[in-house]
């Protein structure tokens, strides 16, 4: 089981990433992943300085991040987890940013909920790049055709792709497939990586890598 890090080894460890891959540190976003953790966990890792934080369940983010934001100046809040279509009002209420975009539907609702709002977040296409048939996010083989609908029949802007390669295989060579997918669809963010191998994400392009348990440490 991987051990807590803290969020300043994480920033260090992001910065030579980058290093080595020839990039600068702040070409990279860190989505503190604090799904959980509580309102007393996440406030020393906001005194540290980190200001973007990822959720997976709306409910929860709604529970817990009011007083949060009114506290601290300058909070951004991402959805790093699946979004049902009947939660969109409240997603794109308070997200800044929705990685899992994974189907018309989905996408069809948030459509109308940003022109109900005017308030635009983020979006990332969920790519399900392994394939696998417990994960959500869109085919490899779909994508294309999947960010095109997105664009000419519900005008919804996305801006990068997202993914989770397989547990326990290498994950370099899902990480460049992601890459290519979003470089053909003319995509410049890529929402991949986690506590276990985003530095290996960062070497592929990642934009924005999702890290949790070397922050927080592990979930109950």
């Amino acid at each position: 089981m991987m051990r807590p890090v803290g969020i300043d080894a994480v920033r260090a460890e992001i910065a030579r990433a980058c290093r080595d891959a020839g990039r600068e540190a702040d070409s990279v976003t860190l989505v503190a992943a604090s799904k959980t953790f509580d309102a007393d966990a996440i406030e020393p890792v906001v005194a540290a300085g980190q200001r973007v934080f990822g959720e997976n369940r709306v409910q929860e983010a709604k529970a817990k991040w009011p007083p949060l934001i009114a506290r601290h100046l300058g909070l951004e809040l991402h959805l790093v987890g699946p979004l049902q279509s009947n939660k969109t009002k409240d997603a794109v209420a308070m997200f800044d940013a929705i990685h899992s975009v994974d189907r018309e539907s989905l996408a069809a609702a948030l459509a109308k909920e940003i022109g109900r709002q005017g308030r635009r977040p983020l979006l990332f296409a969920e790519v399900n790049i392994g394939a696998e048939s417990q994960k959500a996010g869109v085919a490899p083989q779909e994508i294309d055709a999947f960010l095109a609908a997105c664009r000419a029949r519900h005008g919804l802007e996305i801006s990068g792709l997202m993914c989770i390669p397989p547990e326990g295989e290498a994950p370099a060579p899902y990480f460049a497939l992601t890459a290519k997918i979003a470089q053909r669809n003319g995509l410049k963010l890529l929402s991949m990586g986690m506590s276990a191998d985003f530095q290996t994400a960062i070497a592929f392009g990642a934009t924005h890598i999702r890290v949790g348990t070397a922050i927080f440490g592990a979930r109950s």
